[in-house]
Parts: structure tokens; C-alpha cells; sequence
């Protein structure tokens, strides 16, 4: 039986302006595992989110946390859940040591000395205002003063926005270093930065306008995923030829490039059998399918992946 550390079943949210921000959001994040939100701005994983962590009533839907509804949750259950969004901002006059007292009052957990361990690791001033801190190093406290109530639960908004490429890769390795150093922590990580969920994530779901297209272990997603060309002899293809599986298909004359999801083990063959053509396989990687699905393709019936969209595949 799955252990789950997060669930989400049916969850809406429709702002007063009609906008609807999240819709039917069935979501199920096992314990232990690192989880990957993804989709373009405005897809609603912010929302989702917020609506998770009780930042935000659903107006239908229920959401829980460790078993909670984070807005009757009592504080026992609360402590052990730690939320770090991408407008995250801590008091500019106090310090991390200042703060991490100040805290640990409202916080049981919250250990002051593993705080401190971890400005040193981060190479983070302890004693300095936080006012007087780059906008880099207010990011990485707040994450830092996360880490220091040693959660069962973390789950972070866009942590790394904002970040030039060399500041990102090692602020997601300082995240990576500390999630691994612990058994049990349950992480779900929202972002658009697709390239840091290869190297964290074990499972990852995909948004799309506010539904959760596609949720599946992150490994099976990368092995169902290929690009394909098929090149015809004659100067053009068999009327009605198609690629089984295909997410998205372009064509230049007897040419046809397509990004497919295979599923059974047996399209390859069906696809070989059916055309009298050269058939390439090749491997694609999580930012390639991201942009090939979202950036090149505007479907129209409001799905990217139209035979799963809603669907929890396991």
C-alpha cells in the first residue's frame, strides 16, 4: 500500500475575476520521494501549491499534508512542514542568528545549531542583517531556515528563479546535498527551470492549464519519450501515413520528424512494418520534451498530451 505524504483529490480554485487557476487537481506524492512540478508560467502550479499549504481556500476539492488539512492541522503537524515560495522574505534588520531564536520560539524543531552549520557550509553571513545580504543570499536563508526545522515535508516554489546559470547549479546542489543527507524527507519542488529536475527529481508531474496532465516516475517518462524520423524513398509519404504515438509531428516532404510516446515496447515494430521507409530512433532529454511539447505546439482542444491528460499513470 502507497505511503503518501501529499494528496490532492479534486482540487479547484477560481479567482473572483472567473480565472480558473487550478482545476480538478488529483495529486499524490509518495513519502520519500523528491517530486517535480512542471509547467509554463500560469500553468497553476503556484496555486497549487498555495492551496496545499492552506495559503488559499479550494472551492472544491480537499488537500492533505501528512493526513492534515493544512487549515485545521494542529501545530505538531504543522512544525513538521516547511514552504519556501519564490516571494519569500525574511526580516532585513534581524540576522540568520537573530531569526533562527526568534524562531525556533514558534518552532519546536527548528534546530539553531544545525542553522548555523549550514550558513557556514553555504558560506552565508550569520551575524550580518538580512537586509544586507544580495538578493542570492536572502534566497538561500530562507531555504537555509527551512532546512534548519529538519522538515518531513518541504516543498518549494520556484527556488531557484531569478538565478544566472552558475548560481543555480550550485544553489540546486546545495538543495540536492541536504535531501540526501536524510531519510524521509518528502520534497515536492515546483519549477520551469526543467534542466535541475533530471538530477532530483524521481517523479515528476506535468501542469497544463491548471490540470495535471501527466503524473509518472520520471525514469519511465524519459524511456517512453523519443524523437523519430522517418525518410521515405519516394519523394513523398503514403497518403494518411501517421506515427503511432506521436505527441507532435512535423513533415518536410518524405521526411517526418515526431516526438512520440511509446509505451508497450511494440510501436517501433508496428511503425516498421507499416512503412516502407528508413525509421531513426533517437533519446531525448527532459528540457528537450519540454520545449518540443509547449513551445512549439498550441493544441487547441487545451491538452499536451491528449490520450493521458488527467490521468495518474504509476
Amino acid at each position: 500500500m502507497r505511503e503518501l505524504d501529499i494528496e490532492a483529490r479534486g482540487l479547484t480554485k477560481v479567482f473572483a475575476n472567473g480565472v480558473v487557476a487550478v482545476k480538478d487537481l488529483d495529486l499524490a506524492v509518495d513519502r520519500g520521494s523528491v517530486y517535480g512540478l512542471i509547467g509554463r508560467n500560469a500553468s497553476g502550479k503556484t496555486t497549487a501549491l498555495r492551496l496545499l499549504m492552506g495559503l488559499l481556500h479550494a472551492n472544491q476539492g480537499e488537500a492533505r499534508v501528512l493526513g492534515w488539512s493544512m487549515w485545521e492541522a494542529p501545530r505538531s503537524a504543522r512544525q513538521c512542514v516547511a514552504y519556501v515560495s519564490q516571494t519569500h522574505r525574511l526580516p532585513g534588520g534581524m540576522s540568520l542568528e537573530e531569526l533562527s531564536r526568534c524562531l525556533k520560539r514558534v518552532n519546536a524543531r527548528l534546530d539553531p545549531g544545525h542553522a548555523r552549520a549550514l550558513a557556514r557550509d553555504w558560506a552565508l553571513p550569520w551575524t550580518r542583517t538580512i537586509g544586507s545580504l544580495s538578493n542570492g543570499e536572502q534566497r538561500r536563508a530562507g531555504l537555509l531556515l527551512a532546512f534548519a526545522s529538519r522538515p518531513t515535508v518541504l516543498v518549494l516554489d520556484e527556488p531557484a528563479a531569478g538565478f544566472d546559470l552558475v548560481a543555480r547549479r550550485e544553489f540546486m546542489e546545495q538543495i540536492l546535498d541536504v535531501i540526501t543527507r536524510r531519510d524521509g524527507c518528502t520534497v515536492l519542488l515546483s519549477t520551469h527551470i526543467i534542466g535541475d529536475l533530471e538530477r532530483m527529481a524521481d517523479h515528476i508531474g506535468i501542469m497544463d492549464r491548471g490540470r495535471l496532465a501527466l503524473s509518472i516516475p520520471l525514469e519511465d517518462f524519459l524511456n517512453q519519450i523519443k524523437r523519430v524520423q522517418v525518410i521515405f524513398d519516394a519523394e513523398e509519404a503514403p497518403a494518411g501515413f501517421v506515427i503511432p504515438g506521436a505527441l507532435n509531428t512535423s513533415r518536410a516532404g518524405a521526411v517526418f520528424n515526431a516526438i512520440v510516446r511509446w509505451t508497450s515496447g511494440s510501436e517501433l515494430e508496428v511503425l516498421r512494418a507499416s512503412a516502407n521507409a528508413r525509421v531513426q530512433v533517437f533519446p531525448i532529454g527532459l528540457e528537450e520534451i519540454f520545449v518540443e511539447l509547449f513551445g512549439k505546439v498550441n493544441r487547441a482542444d487545451g491538452g499536451f498530451l491528449p490520450n493521458d491528460t488527467d490521468q495518474d499513470i504509476q
